[in-house]
């Protein structure tokens, strides 16, 4: 059973056609690549899974139930993470507070706040010793890091990563590509949905690939990877 259907979305933005008729659909436990180019609907999809971007037609389920007229704000109680390509931190927040923020939206427990914190400082060690550094004065390499580590945050059972190598130096996409690793081996149960310009950048983590193309899913272009679980 599918962690995570969409079931022929359409959507649009000022009147043109974002999305037509995707189809896609992630387990727990999966890393599944949306592989395309800008502009082909990669991080409109994100969005509407989010409840950012409404649907015109289609329906979304999580764990068998239809999220599809769901609020925005209510579904990140779903335990769905999401980082966004341009961030979005708050700059006069610190990286904890930045982390913490669906947490307090969430009304999470000190006990669950401290477990996720454990995970992402397990994932990424550089963000406990940048916790007091205002997210403003971060470069943009920190700043990934720190909207991942606040999906992690929401994301108990899935994350959304919008372009996360986006515009990141080649040693940084590798210390990323890394983290995505740790998290893998330390969350085998998290589902994990990453959109991405060059699948060369994924190969060796994705379990599934999906091309996307004017906003429609390409046919035959689903592959299967050979991922090794280290």
């Amino acid at each position: 059973m599918a962690l995570l259907r969409v079931d022929q979305a359409v959507a649009a933005i000022a009147g043109s056609q974002v999305l037509r008729r995707v189809s896609v659909d992630i387990a727990a436990g999966e890393t599944l690549a949306l592989i395309g180019r800008n502009g082909a609907g990669k991080t409109s999809l994100l969005r509407v899974i989010m409840g950012a971007l409404p649907l015109v037609e289609g329906k979304i389920e999580f764990s068998g139930r239809d999220i599809t007229s769901m609020p925005a704000h209510e579904r990140v109680g779903l335990g769905i993470g999401y980082a966004p390509e341009e961030r979005r931190l708050i700059g006069k927040f610190t990286v904890q507070e930045n982390i913490l923020l669906p947490a307090w939206a969430g009304r999470l427990g000190a006990a669950e706040i401290q477990e996720r914190l454990e995970l992402i400082y397990f994932v990424a060690p550089e963000l406990k010793d940048l916790s007091p550094r205002f997210g403003g004065l971060l470069s943009g390499g920190q700043q990934k890091m720190v909207a991942l580590g606040r999906a992690l945050m929401a994301g108990k059972h899935m994350v959304l990563l919008d372009e996360p190598f986006q515009g990141l130096a080649p040693a940084l996409a590798q210390a990323y590509a890394g983290m995505l690793r740790a998290l893998r081996d330390a969350r085998p149960d998290l589902a994990i949905l990453v959109t991405e310009s060059n699948p060369q950048l994924l190969q060796s983590m994705a379990d599934r690939m999906i091309v996307l193309e004017r906003g429609e899913v390409q046919p035959g272009a689903v592959e299967t990877t050979t991922v090794q679980r280290l």
